[in-house]
């Protein structure tokens, strides 16, 4: 029981990489976090494209003929989750078999 403990030992090993996991876990969830400010969460239009998989003119176009709610703040646009959500829960249309 008198094993000499150095950075070589695989218990110092083993807990050293949960520890990197760990971290990297860490990083991942605050990279994405976004602070609720009065209960509601916004976004940036860069990431709003992202989420939505089309481009930052794309949403410009949306705002512009009025589709998509919006906060402008300077040269900053804001748009809050919920209204993208609502926005998307408007837009669904069911599929419908076509019979040939």
């Amino acid at each position: 029981m008198n094993e000499l403990i150095t950075q070589e030992s695989e218990m110092v090993v083993r807990m050293l990489g949960k520890l990197e996991r760990t971290l990297a876990y860490v990083e991942q969830l605050t990279e994405n976090y976004r602070p609720i400010l009065d209960g509601e969460r916004y976004l940036t239009d860069r990431e709003v494209a992202q989420l939505l998989k089309t481009s930052r003119r794309t949403l410009q176009e949306h705002r512009d003929a009025g589709r998509m709610a919006y906060i402008q703040l300077g040269g900053k646009i804001l748009y809050r989750e919920s209204d993208i959500e609502r926005m998307l829960r408007e837009n669904y249309r069911e599929a419908f078999l076509h019979k040939d």
